[in-house]
């Protein structure tokens, strides 16, 4: 799991790069806005992944520990990755 987010974060962090040359050789916008639309679509994926781990993990051994405020932590960061 940490070796695929970290892969994945790396091609995110490549096509960043890609997206600020884009903009210092004046690229036409709608080409800059899709690849930053590809750019976001790529960090949710993560965070969906990422998500899922900490939920079948670390939510699941503090609410095992009697941990229950996790829960509205959780429900906190979701409302984050909402927006």
């Amino acid at each position: 799991m940490k070796n695929n987010l970290i892969s994945r974060l790396n091609r995110i962090e490549g096509q960043i790069r890609g997206v600020k040359g884009m903009i210092e050789k004046d690229t036409y916008c709608d080409d800059v806005l899709n690849q930053i639309a590809a750019i976001q679509s790529a960090l949710n994926s993560v965070g969906k992944l990422l998500l899922e781990g900490h939920m079948k993990s670390c939510v699941v051994e503090r609410i095992q520990a009697g941990e229950h405020e996790v829960i509205d932590e959780l429900l906190i960061t979701v409302n984050k990755l909402m927006k």
